[in-house]
């Protein structure tokens, strides 16, 4: 396997949890402590300090010193690599689209001139 590829499984596996998604959409708005991180969700700080370590290791975060605060602040590059892997597959989907909807346009084409007396 590819150091690419077993990065991006790392991203996604890391992004699997529902939990860890809510930190990296907290974190697209800004830095933030574990403390605020850990403020919306019922569960303890240990078990937050967990999710962060995941996100950590899959690179998505980086930990940071600030007086006595440690904040977290997300890292564009995992996610950016991720965008552009699925990007391949949006632009295939896209053109299967259109190839589909000419496909119905002529069906509409043949059924009209079928129709007319």
């Amino acid at each position: 396997m590819s150091l690419a590829a077993a990065r991006l499984d790392t991203t996604f596996a890391a992004l699997a949890d529902p939990t860890r998604r809510a930190i990296i959409a907290r974190l697209a708005q800004g830095p933030a402590s574990v403390g605020e991180l850990a403020q919306p969700f019922a569960m303890s700080q240990p078990a937050i300090s967990r999710h962060l370590k995941v996100l950590e290791t899959a690179g998505l975060i980086s930990g940071g010193k600030d007086a006595q605060r440690r904040p977290r602040r997300l890292e564009a590059q995992p996610l950016a690599e991720a965008t552009a892997f699925l990007e391949a597959f949006r632009a295939f989907w896209e053109t299967r689209f259109t190839e589909l909807d000419q496909v119905l346009e002529d069906l509409k084409a043949q059924t009209k001139e079928g129709d007319a007396p």
